[in-house]
């Protein structure tokens, strides 16, 4: 039962994560290698605020604050200095690991003893195990109302048609330079947010905590669209932290059959790589189904 609490927390939060990814990948259609340089950027200025005597709210507050300047740079280099969008991300997740070492002091800082956002007495009152999920489930809805709030108003349907049809935005007023760097700006808020939650979940900051994050936020994005189809755009945002609820219980399921945990980033590569072939496997045994009855293959 612990286990299973703890990986619905788990997925809650990481689900953030795939929210914030979701707004590049889906809506502006290119992939920001940035998310692995701001994950542990936001984990690493929320533990050395809390280490150095800041609030859990002050210092999960940084963290997003920390994202929105990582955002601003990758836009910058890719609207104003020209530079290919996964070139300009992984210059700047590059430079993150300097500054994150930087900020830390050291690779690895603990939050022994240090109050965190989850040690409040709200969340310490509950039961063991039920903190992280009650704290995943408060900030999953703030962050998903404001999503779409923000979705539906004229900026963000800006937003929406520049992922679309950039040329076609473009000929419309639309400032579609304007727009990526807002939508990486947030989007990398969110997932430096994500970064300094687990941080305080997990009891500490790593600079490596960064590598492979990339997959966990494109696994619960593909989970979500594969469970669930075709969904309105706020449908489609609960989808995401669903499929990062699904992918944490796809993943204790195989390390409960016996695997190590040493194989835990090879194990993550595999569930999205198959996620990412239901839709043509389906489309295949459609097909072979269809020619099987007699229909002839178009």
């Amino acid at each position: 039962m612990t286990l299973i609490v703890s990986a619905i927390g788990q997925g809650l939060i990481w689900g953030i994560l795939g929210l914030g990814l979701f707004l590049t990948f889906r809506i502006l259609n290119f992939p920001d290698m940035t998310v692995e340089g701001t994950f542990p950027f936001g984990a690493s200025v929320c533990v050395a605020a809390l280490v150095h005597g800041a609030s859990p709210l002050t210092a999960t507050l940084l963290s997003l604050c920390a994202g929105l300047l990582t955002g601003l740079v990758t836009g910058l280099l890719y609207t104003k200095g020209k530079i290919p969008i996964l070139l300009a991300g992984i210059l700047v997740m590059t430079g993150i690991y300097s500054i994150n070492l930087r900020i830390l002091g050291k690779a690895t800082v603990g939050l022994l003893n240090k109050p965190t956002i989850l040690t409040t007495s709200f969340f310490n009152s509950l039961p063991e195990g039920f903190n992280s999920v009650f704290l995943g489930i408060i900030v999953v809805l703030i962050v998903i109302s404001l999503l779409a709030l923000f979705l539906n108003t004229d900026l963000g349907q800006a937003f929406i048609a520049t992922g679309d049809n950039e040329k076609m935005a473009r000929s419309l007023g639309i400032s579609t330079d304007a727009m990526k760097i807002l939508g990486l700006m947030i989007s990398n808020a969110m997932i430096s947010l994500a970064g300094g939650l687990i941080a305080q979940n997990n009891g500490y900051a790593d600079v490596n905590m960064g590598i492979g994050t990339i997959v966990i936020g494109l696994a619960a994005i593909i989970i979500g669209e594969v469970a669930f189809g075709e969904l309105s755009l706020t449908a489609r945002l609960i989808a995401v932290v669903i499929g990062s609820i699904f992918y944490r219980f796809v993943l204790l399921i195989v390390l409960q059959l016996g695997f190590s945990t040493n194989d835990f980033k090879l194990l993550s590569a595999l569930v999205l790589a198959l996620c990412l072939m239901l839709p043509l496997i389906e489309r295949k045994l459609n097909l072979t189904g269809l020619i099987s009855k007699g229909v002839k293959k178009p």
